[in-house]
């Protein structure tokens, strides 16, 4: 895969801003077609997924089967903990450890954390949530790699999900995320911005999704 985004002239990127009410992101189509399935084929192949207990979530008490699939990789020691589930680093591929060389790259970021999630066809999804867990570093961007199937990302600022009068009237911001893009959630997006992958039954195709993080909790 090094390959595929050594050659890559990082200079032609054209990155778009989207901004709003504590909204910051930048948004690329970073990673040219071709090269973006030959990664996309590589993650298929060598990238094995959580099962058991990792493999489910607890909502309101109850368990349920992740809607996709998903693991994690990182430095030795670390471990990233959501929605009352714990969820290990496992050591990193070489395919993912090239995303995250290309991201320094890219930003000048070493992320310590990558959490992958691979949604198999459009009924796979991502229910509303802030990424704003206390372990994670919050002067440093959230950036998102997507590869695949084209689906539409949702944010919503936190005052408009409020019932009754305390709602504010704030529009959702919707993006569409590209197969080889790449997103940074810049500070203080993820402690204000709520966002999703809504449910999409008529894309058929996989997307496979990788978000890296700079997390504390580092050994």
């Amino acid at each position: 895969m090094s390959n595929e985004l050594h050659e890559l002239n990082l200079d032609n990127i054209s990155w778009k801003s989207i901004k709003n009410v504590g909204l910051d992101l930048d948004y690329a189509v970073a990673i040219p077609k071709a090269n973006a399935s030959a990664i996309l084929q590589e993650l298929e192949n060598s990238l094995e997924y959580f099962k058991g207990d990792l493999s489910k979530i607890k909502v309101f008490g109850k368990i349920y089967p992740l809607p996709r699939q998903q693991v994690a990789y990182g430095d030795p020691g670390i471990t990233y903990t959501y929605s009352n589930l714990t969820v290990p680093a496992l050591p990193w591929p070489e395919p993912v450890l090239a995303l995250r060389n290309f991201l320094f790259k890219l930003k000048g970021i070493k992320y310590n954390f990558v959490l992958v999630n691979k949604y198999r066809d459009g009924n796979d999804h991502m229910g509303e949530h802030r990424d704003n867990e206390p372990e994670l570093d919050p002067n440093i961007p959230i950036a998102s790699m997507s590869f695949g199937q084209e689906r539409m990302f949702v944010l919503k600022h936190k005052e408009a999900r409020k019932p009754g009068p305390n709602r504010k009237e704030i529009a959702p911001v919707t993006i569409k995320l590209e197969h080889g893009s790449v997103l940074f959630m810049n500070p203080p997006t993820n402690d204000i911005w709520y966002h999703s992958l809504p449910k999409r039954k008529k894309m058929l195709g996989i997307r496979i999704n990788l978000t890296f993080r700079k997390i504390h909790n580092k050994a």
